[in-house]
């Protein structure tokens, strides 16, 4: 468990990734950070210099050299968690923090529980709750699309919009509440008519930000892609030509694949989960069988299909039969003309009427840019990354936004019912408390715990 909320302990954590390297970090935050530091620490009087400063000197056990360190000063409330932060930058050997840390420890600190900094700084009001979370998925983020999201999210763009949509909320539930103390004088303080209108905007925006979510869970978990079609389509081929590297075994044998093959690429600042699935056939052999029955899995849980077939031996009849048979899920898919370099024009042109067919030669990435293009087409990362439009990618502010949908078709059913002001204060209630559990207004110890326990020791 995280201490209590109005923990006055100094902290110690590691705040570099364990392991060797050369230079690690050990982060101390608490009323007591500086003098603990002070206590074993060779060179200026940190209690004298102002904040923001870097101090040479050395650590020491009594008389022992632990190393040579350099101290960073951050003095409250000017500091990440609006405390006293000591960091020591020290040689990276596990065995020197190790040694250091028990140091501070024996010295009067106590080791960091997960997330514990950041859960400090969000109850001294460094920043919200969405933001503070926004902090762990930018230390995750792994692509300039997820970066961008994170960096966005941190820095108070999605938590300005909530705050805007639960302000214009409050006016009216101050006034429905202001009729509630005037029940017997029969008076409306709140226009029906403009709290329609504002629930009706307040919807639409919410609706908004809740479609956003499926674009923020493939942007921060990548978009999951399959790669199907006959055997000796291609599939393996392709796998290998999109990951840059020999990952799938390539033969003329059909059937060589007979498991799923999955690996991750960012194409223009997004994760694709490329998924290379066994040739779909009727087949007498038991393993490729099951191959084949995994394929049909995948594809229901696809975001996106690939959809290969070779151009030189397929007409378009037989590949809309093929289509036909497989029956594609509803989920957006590209045909690919594999084998372009052995093609001749005439067997090309037979394809030209179709939709979303796209010509490529896997085994000389003739092509390729030109699919990359159309992958990102698909996931519409043209519209996150050149837009402001703010995106939703946490689980839990998701279903905090969908009970604040609820809650406000309520109030809507509520007014065309002419339902009296108390019934409508409850529901508009409930759409704020769910807003403000979002941003932390609202909050509880188990809901911290939960959050901030999910983040690294040290951050």
């Amino acid at each position: 468990m995280i201490p209590s909320l109005l923990s006055t302990d100094t902290i110690v954590a590691l705040a570099t990734a364990s392991g060797h390297g050369a230079i690690a970090i050990i982060r101390l935050s608490g009323p007591e950070a500086i003098s603990i530091v002070q206590g074993v620490f060779k060179g200026k009087n940190l209690q004298n210099q102002p904040s923001h400063t870097l101090h040479f000197g050395t650590i020491r056990d009594g008389e022992q050299i632990l190393d040579e360190v350099v101290v960073s000063l951050f003095k409250a409330p000017s500091s990440y968690t609006k405390e006293d932060v000591v960091e020591v930058s020290c040689h990276g050997s596990p065995y020197i923090t190790q040694q250091l840390i028990k140091l501070f420890l024996r010295k009067g600190a106590r080791l960091a529980e997960p997330g514990e900094f950041t859960k400090r700084a969000f109850l001294n009001g460094q920043f919200d709750l969405a933001q503070a979370e926004a902090v762990a998925d930018l230390i995750a983020s792994d692509s300039a699309l997820t970066h961008q999201v994170a960096m966005k999210q941190m820095r108070g763009g999605f938590s300005q919009e909530i705050k805007a949509l639960r302000a214009q909320l409050i006016h009216f539930a101050s006034m429905i509440e202001l009729e509630l103390d005037f029940s017997e004088e029969d008076v409306e303080f709140a226009d029906r008519d403009a709290l329609r209108r504002l629930i009706f905007s307040l919807q639409r925006l919410i609706a908004d930000l809740l479609q956003s979510f499926e674009m923020g869970n493939v942007l921060k978990n990548g978009v999951p892609t399959v790669i199907a079609g006959k055997p000796n389509a291609g599939k393996s081929t392709l796998l290998n030509a999109l990951l840059n590297e020999e990952k799938a075994i390539v033969s003329d044998i059909p059937g060589t694949t007979r498991d799923v093959i999955e690996d991750e690429a960012t194409i223009g600042g997004i994760r694709f989960r490329f998924i290379d699935t066994a040739g779909l056939r009727e087949t007498q052999d038991t393993v490729e069988a099951i191959g084949v029955a995994r394929t049909k899995e995948q594809l229901q849980k696809a975001a996106l299909v690939l959809y290969l077939f070779d151009v030189t031996d397929t007409t378009p009849a037989q590949l809309q039969e093929e289509l036909q048979e497989l029956g594609l899920p509803q989920v957006p898919y590209l045909l690919l003309g594999n084998k372009t370099d052995l093609a001749t024009p005439e067997q090309l042109a037979r394809f030209s009427g179709l939709e979303h067919v796209h010509f490529i030669s896997a085994g000389t990435k003739e092509g390729l840019d030109d699919l990359k293009q159309a992958l990102l087409h698909q996931v519409h990362a043209n519209e996150a990354m050149t837009g402001d439009r703010t995106i939703v990618t946490n689980l839990r502010h998701y279903q905090g936004l969908q009970k604040t949908a609820d809650a406000l078709q309520e109030v809507t059913t509520g007014l065309n019912n002419g339902l009296t002001g108390d019934w409508l204060a409850a529901d508009i209630r409930r759409a704020l408390f769910h807003l403000g559990e979002i941003t932390g207004e609202i909050t509880t110890d188990d809901l911290l715990d939960n959050i901030f326990t999910k983040f690294c020791i040290g951050k």
